[in-house]
């Protein structure tokens, strides 16, 4: 399996080499330069595999579809390794939660429960695979790697607490100075381990990210200090969560000739260009809704056509912060799908085109149409007063709580509905991570698991810098010796 550039590059390289790598040399984002095909046959026996061997081996299954420069055997031993009772809470690892009300013959929906790891999100189903990666890569080459990320909430503890203590890692974590929820602060902050760095930048999530994208764009600072990505711009986490889109839909359907929907809350598309890789291999998806937050840029472009990214001050800061971002990197993957794998239009789309303008309009392209016909894509927004609504709704109806991201997905999935069609929501964290929304909903704070009591008094360990790409240049160079 060989990997191309989006935006055009001419190197193919194999997974081993964009793991370590994040975006290409051009800017771009790596995709395969094919999607494996799953006939029903092949999707018959990755249901046997899932209800025989579970979720660890349906992760080697199709993980080996991607990567065929590690040994199998050590392909599975890393999946067994990642995919624990012991880590994720479960057998399952993600059980489906129906949303069905006394007296109802079936339930309204499903939660995907994806938020059973370390850090109580969804960011830890990959992640936790991702940390394993690197260090298997990094012990067979003898190298080291400097990983420098972004968050909006959830990416940076999920990396932080895979990558800990992990021989040949440093982390480099940004964030959005005050932005994060006081809990998903606690649980980064608080770590002390040597391999972490937690940079705060006064900005918003969008300054984190391009700070990133600058220093991988710097080929020359890049190779030097060994920068590697956990973003989701970094296709192994892309791929890892892939896994889970097939584990939904067999527990979710009896024969592979059913179809589920899948509603996911999205703010940077990599949950839900996931989804979009499954379906393209085959998985039996009918639709794959996007829900947005008041930053609505998604929700825009597949209502319009128009793809319009906003600045720092027409950024809301809202109750479901992990979606507060207006540039979706990894939208820039499904576009170039959408446009016919066009690399040089992909570039001047994202590259020149975005920077000149700060938007681009395919609604008079013919391939627009082909978002919700071919690809299955639909999309919804939810404001705060529609996430405390749907919180308060799904408690009383359900005697389930939800954080305020999957009640942003719950609120739109409901919109697109379909009979004999499952939808499936996928959840995003444990509401103790957004507490103080959940006592306005409803007038109680959420359970916390007993490792977190007390998290927010612990000794914290953040620097806050401006939004420079130097400054962050300069303390990687200075932590780097």
């Amino acid at each position: 399996m060989l990997y191309l550039s989006t935006r055009g590059h001419a190197d193919r390289k194999r997974f081993c080499e964009i793991l370590l790598e994040g975006l290409a040399p051009d800017g771009g984002l790596y995709l395969p330069e094919q999607y494996p095909q799953l006939d029903a046959a092949a999707l018959t026996r990755l249901r046997q595999v899932w209800s025989s061997q579970g979720y660890a081996s349906l992760a080697f299954e199709i993980l080996s579809l991607y990567i065929d420069d590690i040994p199998a055997a050590d392909l599975k031993a890393l999946c067994d390794k990642t995919y624990t009772r012991a880590v994720f809470g479960t057998d399952e690892i993600v059980p489906l939660k129906p949303l069905q009300a006394a007296g109802a013959s079936a339930p309204e929906l499903y939660l995907e429960a994806l938020s059973n790891g370390p850090t109580l999100a969804f960011k830890d189903m990959a992640m936790q695979l991702l940390g394993n990666l690197f260090e298997y890569e990094l012990a067979r080459r003898g190298e080291e790697l400097n990983i420098l990320g972004a968050t909006s909430g959830d990416t940076g503890s999920a990396a932080e607490y895979a990558m800990r203590g992990k021989k040949g890692v440093r982390v480099f974590m940004t964030s959005p100075n005050g932005r994060m929820s006081p809990f998903q602060q606690a649980q980064m902050f608080s770590l002390l381990d040597a391999n972490i760095h937690n940079i705060a930048i006064d900005g918003v999530f969008d300054d984190c990210q391009d700070i990133v994208k600058a220093v991988s764009n710097d080929l020359d600072f890049k190779r030097r200090y060994k920068i590697g990505t956990v973003n989701s711009i970094n296709w192994a986490r892309l791929l890892a969560q892939v896994v889970y889109y097939f584990a939904g839909y067999f527990q979710a359907t009896q024969t592979n000739e059913q179809k589920v929907s899948f509603t996911v809350p999205s703010g940077n598309f990599g949950n839900v260009c996931a989804g979009h890789v499954a379906r393209m291999m085959g998985l039996p998806i009918d639709r794959l809704v996007v829900a947005t937050n008041e930053n609505d840029v998604l929700d825009e472009f597949f209502r319009t056509g128009v793809y319009r990214v906003r600045g720092t001050a027409d950024t809301h800061e809202t109750s479901s912060p992990s979606m507060d971002i207006s540039k979706a990197s990894n939208f820039e993957r499904f576009v170039f799908d959408l446009i016919g794998r066009d690399g040089a239009r992909t570039k001047q789309l994202f590259g020149e085109g975005l920077a000149r303008t700060g938007h681009f309009d395919l609604s008079g392209d013919a391939c627009f149409a082909q978002a919700a016909t071919r690809y299955g894509f639909a999309s919804g927004k939810s404001t705060h007063a529609n996430r405390l609504d749907t919180i308060r709704q799904v408690f009383a109806q359900y005697g389930a709580m939800i954080d305020t991201h999957t009640a942003d997905g719950v609120k739109v999935a409901r919109e697109h509905l379909k009979v004999g069609v499952p939808m499936l929501v996928l959840e995003t964290a444990l509401p103790i991570k957004f507490a103080a929304t959940l006592v306005e909903a409803l007038g109680r704070e959420p359970n916390r698991p007993a490792q977190f009591e007390g998290i927010e008094a612990l000794p914290k360990r953040v620097q806050v810098m401006p939004a420079d790409v130097s400054v962050v240049k300069a303390y990687i160079v200075t932590h780097c010796d």
